[in-house]
């Protein structure tokens, strides 16, 4: 007599996590991250375009390339950080000064055709306040102010638990700090960004005849009287933008991103005395600046997947 036995069946594969998608698209360059839930990075692609001279189909192509990594990955939504005026509702890029292929861009569209995912977009400093919130310096706290320097310029707010900023809202980089100052990409004089960005410390840093190493880090590991005196500026002009939002919300709590964060400890308390000397009053948190430690600064990206979170 024969036995015959039946294999017991094999256990069913465990389904592959469900991630978030996160693209950052700025002026020249696209970014693309794949992340875990707890906002750990597992997969991450960056492609360039010309800002100045690009059209739709050559910002499309990059972005195109940068949402390759997508593939493969079961993506539970994506979340895009964008430069410029946006329109979250209808997912459009509405303009972006320095980019003019960017005006009235479907970039939610063209990502969710590309990737079969659901898309949505804010712009970049309104997410960069979603990141440190979910997975930053910022969490645990009911207000903060999330600031990027460098070539883009923008503060995300956080006020008793909830951005502040209307759908697609401003970065703060167009209010004007100084009336007869220098005109703007966006055709206004004295604009913050006109002031505080990368540009200007590069500009500021030749016309001192520092020569052309004239980032932040450079010029404060140059020491000497003349870099002192561009690093010096450098923080004023920051602080005037920081010390209106202060004095608006009392965040309390600066958080530094970008270009900023080469600027050193020295850097760093030079801005918060300005900060505790222009925005401090009576019943309100002394102002704290705080620099991100991340080995790669992606605040934005995880903005993004902050924003599928925050919709989820």
């Amino acid at each position: 007599m024969r036995l015959v036995t039946e294999a017991a069946p094999r256990p069913a594969a465990p389904p592959a996590p469900r991630r978030l998608g996160a693209v950052e698209l700025v002026p020249g360059r696209v970014r693309a991250a794949v992340l875990s839930v707890a906002g750990e990075i597992v997969d991450r692609a960056e492609t360039s375009y010309d800002a100045a001279t690009a059209a739709p189909a050559d910002i499309g192509a990059a972005l195109a390339e940068a949402a390759g990594i997508f593939a493969g990955h079961a993506i539970r939504g994506i979340g895009v950080a964008a430069a410029g005026l946006v329109d979250p509702r209808a997912g459009l890029i509405l303009e972006v000064n320095d980019v003019p292929g960017l005006r009235g861009y479907p970039v939610t569209e063209r990502l969710a055709a590309l990737t079969g995912a659901s898309v949505r977009v804010e712009h970049r400093a309104r997410l960069q306040v979603l990141g440190d919130r979910w997975f930053g310096a910022g969490r645990g706290r009911r207000s903060f102010a999330s600031v990027s320097t460098g070539e883009v310029l923008g503060v995300g707010i956080l006020y008793d638990g909830e951005v502040v900023a209307p759908p697609g809202g401003r970065s703060g980089a167009h209010m004007t700090v100084a009336a007869t100052g220098e005109r703007c990409t966006c055709g206004k004089r004295g604009c913050w960004k006109t002031l505080a960005t990368t540009g200007w410390l590069r500009a500021r840093a030749r016309a001192a005849g520092l020569g052309d190493d004239t980032s932040l880090d450079a010029l404060v590991n140059r020491g000497g009287e003349s870099a002192g005196r561009v690093v010096e500026e450098y923080v004023r002009n920051l602080a005037l933008g920081l010390a209106n939002m202060q004095q608006l919300f009392a965040p309390g709590l600066f958080i530094l991103h970008g270009e900023a964060r080469e600027g050193g400890e020295g850097f760093r308390a030079a801005l918060e005395e300005r900060l505790r000397e222009a925005g401090a009053f009576e019943g309100a948190e002394q102002p704290r600046v705080l620099v991100s430690t991340a080995a790669v600064d992606d605040v934005a990206l995880l903005g993004g997947a902050g924003l599928v979170l925050s919709r989820a």
